[in-house]
């Protein structure tokens, strides 16, 4: 278990496949199954399903998996310091786990029902985190491990917004930067520090 633990840090933030997991370790895809059960029980991980709120059967179904804490999935990796180009690669894979984690707090704090899926179509269009409610009504979620944004970065939001018409709420894209900015009807770039900040003023209102 601790063999597949590591091996599994190595893949947080990537389609989840039994078959290749086990044959990496002489696991076959069942026992992989059963112990990636027992790590979900332990709150260690996730697997994110795919979001399938269209008809279209263009979508990917497999299941992403996601480390619930961005700090275990540091140890694993054995990062200690990001400054090191070959470090600072893996600076988007910790920064998506620690979104993932901000955001499943949220969803089950929340008096109101949601579910947290990741949206790619076989063109390899990709939403990281789609967040939808009971109503069908949803908000995109990107993240960008970098100080600025341009339009390109929203490709995935857009085409999103495209597909669900009016029942897409708001398309955002998390980056290290200080400002929010628009880019389009109901598109925003919006400061990571707002996970944070936001939960602060939530706590200070209650």
């Amino acid at each position: 278990m601790p063999r597949l633990l590591k091996l599994l840090a190595q893949l947080s933030g990537q389609l989840c496949n039994f078959s290749q997991l086990g044959g990496q370790i002489g696991l076959d895809h069942k026992t992989v199954g059963k112990y990636l059960a027992v790590f979900e029980q332990m709150f260690l991980l996730q697997r994110v399903p795919a979001w399938a709120g269209t008809s279209l059967g263009q979508l990917i179904k497999t299941p992403k998996l996601q480390f619930i804490d961005s700090g275990l999935l540091a140890a694993l990796l054995e990062i200690n310091d990001l400054s090191p180009i070959h470090q600072r690669s893996r600076f988007g894979q910790l920064l998506e786990s620690f979104v993932f984690g901000e955001l499943l707090k949220f969803c089950t704090w929340s008096a109101r029902r949601y579910s947290l899926c990741y949206y790619r179509d076989k063109s390899q269009r990709e939403v990281d985190f789609v967040i939808e409610d009971s109503q069908g009504n949803l908000v995109g979620v990107e993240v960008k491990a970098a100080a600025s944004v341009n339009g390109t970065d929203f490709a995935g939001l857009r085409h999103l917004a495209t597909l669900v018409g009016k029942r897409f709420t708001a398309g955002l894209l998390l980056y290290d930067g200080e400002a929010t900015l628009p880019f389009g009807p109901g598109l925003w770039a919006v400061p990571l520090s707002t996970l944070w900040q936001a939960r602060y003023q939530d706590a200070r209102v209650q």
